[in-house]
C-alpha cells in the first residue's frame, strides 16, 4: 500500500513540464533579426616618403693582408743563423735578419772572380807595355830603314865609277828588305794589339759579370723581411740544408688589409651607376674610384661584439659566380691593427670573417616603401573612403629592407604595412598611423640622415 503513492510524486513533475512546453510553444515569437554591419579590418599604414635615397649592398668575406711576401731560396746551402722570434704569429720589423746561409761557398766564388779581375786587368797592362814597347821599336826599325835607303843609293851612284862593285850593291839591297822585314813584323804586332785588347777586355766584362752574380748570390744568403709585416709561416729551421726555390718563410702585411665580399649582383648593379665614361684598360684604380663615388665600411659582429672600420672600395674581382649570381667586391682597410683595445675593439686580423657594406651616390626625389609592402608587384593603398585598394607599381631599386617605386605611386599615399590576411580588395580598412615604421624606413633609405 505503500508504494503506490510514490509513483504519482514522480509523475507530478513531467505531467508540469509537459503542460509548460505546450503553452510556450503556441505562444512562441519570430526571432528578431538585426541588419548586416560590415566590420572594417584594423590595420597599420604609413605616408609614402619622398626622399634622398642611398642605395646600400651587403656582403660577407674573409679578411686578408693587402701585401703578402714569400721568401723562396735563391741558393742552396746549409741555415745557420735564425732570428729568435721567427715563428708563426709574430710581428717583425722591416729589415729584420731572418735567416742565413752558410755563405762560404759564395765568399770564395766572390775572391775568385776578383781574383780573375785583376789577372786580366794586369794583362790589359801588360798589352799596353807591348803595344808601347813595339812602337817605340817600329820607329828604330823604320829609321835603320831609311839609313839603308840611303846607303844603298850611295852605293848605286859609285857602281859606274868603278869605287863600289855590283857585289856590294846587292848585298846592301839584301840589306835594305831584310830591314824592311824587321818594320813589317812590327808592325805586324802592332795591328794584333787591337783584337788581343778586345779579348782581354771580353774576359774582364766576363769576370766582372761572375763577380756580380757571385755578389749576388752571396747577399742572398741573408733573408730580410722587406716590410714590417706578420709572420704567416716558417718552414726552414737552424742547420737545414735548402735549396733553391724551397719557400722558408710567409708573411703579410700590417698597414693594409683587404676583403673580398661577395655581393649578389642585383645589388651591386643599383650602385655601379657613374655620368662619367671609365676606361677600364687605360684609367687608373684612383680614377675609376672617384668616377664610382662607392663608400664602404667593414663590420665585425662576433657575440656581442660589434666592431666597425672605415673602408676604401679597390675593385671588383675578376670572375662572376654563376651559381649564386655574386660578384667579388675588393675592400681596402688601412692601419687594420691601430686603436686596438683587448676585449673592445680587436685588431682587423687575418682569417677574420666579416660584413661588407656598400653605399652608392644618394638618388634624389625617390619614393621609398618597405620590402614587405611589396606584393607580386603591387601594393595595397587605403583609398579615401578607407576601402584597400591594389595598386600596381614598377620598382626601381630593390633593397633587402625597402625599395624605390618608379611609378605607380604618389608621395602621402597610404600604404598598408600589415600582414593582410586575406586580402579583398574593396573590403574595409581601419588604418592606423605606424610613425615607428615610417621612422625605421627613413633610417634605412637615407643611412640615418634626417627625412627632408
Amino acid at each position: 500500500m505503500a508504494a503506490r503513492p510514490r509513483k504519482w510524486v514522480i509523475l507530478i513533475p513531467v505531467l508540469v513540464g509537459i503542460a509548460a512546453f505546450v503553452y510556450l510553444k503556441r505562444n512562441e515569437k519570430p526571432p528578431v533579426q538585426e541588419p548586416v554591419k560590415e566590420i572594417p579590418r584594423l590595420v597599420r599604414v604609413i605616408a609614402v616618403p619622398r626622399l634622398s635615397v642611398i642605395p646600400e649592398a651587403n656582403g660577407y668575406g674573409t679578411v686578408r693582408p693587402a701585401l703578402t711576401w714569400e721568401a723562396v731560396a735563391r741558393v742552396r746551402g746549409d741555415i745557420i743563423e735564425k732570428h729568435p722570434d721567427l715563428e708563426k704569429g709574430a710581428i717583425l720589423q722591416a729589415g729584420t735578419l731572418l735567416l742565413r746561409i752558410d755563405p762560404t761557398d759564395y765568399q770564395l766564388a766572390v775572391a775568385e772572380a776578383e781574383s780573375d779581375i785583376e789577372a786580366t786587368r794586369a794583362q790589359l797592362l801588360e798589352l799596353e807595355n807591348k803595344a808601347a814597347n813595339t812602337r817605340r821599336s817600329l820607329e828604330i826599325e823604320q829609321a835603320a830603314l831609311e839609313l839603308n835607303r840611303k846607303e844603298l843609293e850611295r852605293k848605286r851612284s859609285l857602281v859606274g865609277k868603278g869605287g863600289i862593285s855590283r857585289s856590294d850593291v846587292e848585298a846592301q839591297q839584301r840589306a835594305v828588305l831584310a830591314q824592311k822585314q824587321s818594320v813589317q813584323t812590327q808592325k805586324n804586332a802592332l795591328n794584333l794589339i787591337p783584337s788581343q785588347r778586345s779579348l782581354l777586355e771580353a774576359q774582364l766584362a766576363r769576370n766582372q759579370a761572375r763577380l756580380a752574380q757571385a755578389r749576388r748570390d752571396l747577399s742572398h744568403t741573408e733573408i730580410r723581411i722587406p716590410f714590417t709585416g706578420r709572420i704567416a709561416e716558417v718552414r726552414a729551421e737552424r742547420d737545414q740544408y735548402v735549396r733553391e726555390g724551397e719557400l722558408l718563410v710567409s708573411a703579410g702585411g700590417l698597414k693594409k688589409a683587404e676583403v673580398e665580399a661577395q655581393i649578389p649582383l642585383e645589388e651591386i648593379s643599383n650602385l655601379l651607376r657613374s655620368d662619367q665614361v671609365v676606361d677600364a684598360f687605360t684609367g687608373s684604380p684612383e680614377q675609376i674610384r672617384r668616377a664610382m663615388r662607392l663608400q664602404a665600411e667593414v663590420l665585425l659582429h662576433e657575440g656581442d661584439l660589434e666592431v666597425s672600420w672605415p673602408a676604401r672600395f679597390s675593385r671588383l674581382s675578376d670572375t662572376l659566380d654563376p651559381k649564386t649570381r655574386t660578384v667579388g667586391v675588393i675592400v681596402e682597410v688601412d692601419d687594420p691593427y691601430a686603436n686596438v683595445q683587448p676585449g673592445v675593439r680587436p685588431p682587423l686580423f687575418k682569417g677574420l670573417f666579416v660584413e661588407v657594406r656598400l653605399w652608392g651616390r644618394p638618388l634624389p626625389d625617390s619614393l621609398v616603401i618597405p620590402r614587405l609592402a611589396l606584393h607580386d608587384g603591387r601594393v595595397y593603398l587605403v583609398d579615401g573612403d578607407n576601402r584597400l585598394q591594389f595598386r600596381p607599381v614598377e620598382v626601381a631599386i630593390a633593397q633587402p629592407a625597402f625599395v624605390v617605386v618608379a611609378s605607380g605611386l604618389e608621395a602621402g599615399d597610404r600604404v598598408v604595412v600589415s600582414d593582410l590576411v586575406p586580402a579583398i580588395e574593396g573590403m574595409l580598412l581601419a588604418p592606423r598611423e605606424d610613425d615607428e615604421s615610417r621612422q625605421r624606413l627613413i633610417r634605412q633609405a637615407t643611412r640615418g640622415k634626417p627625412a627632408p
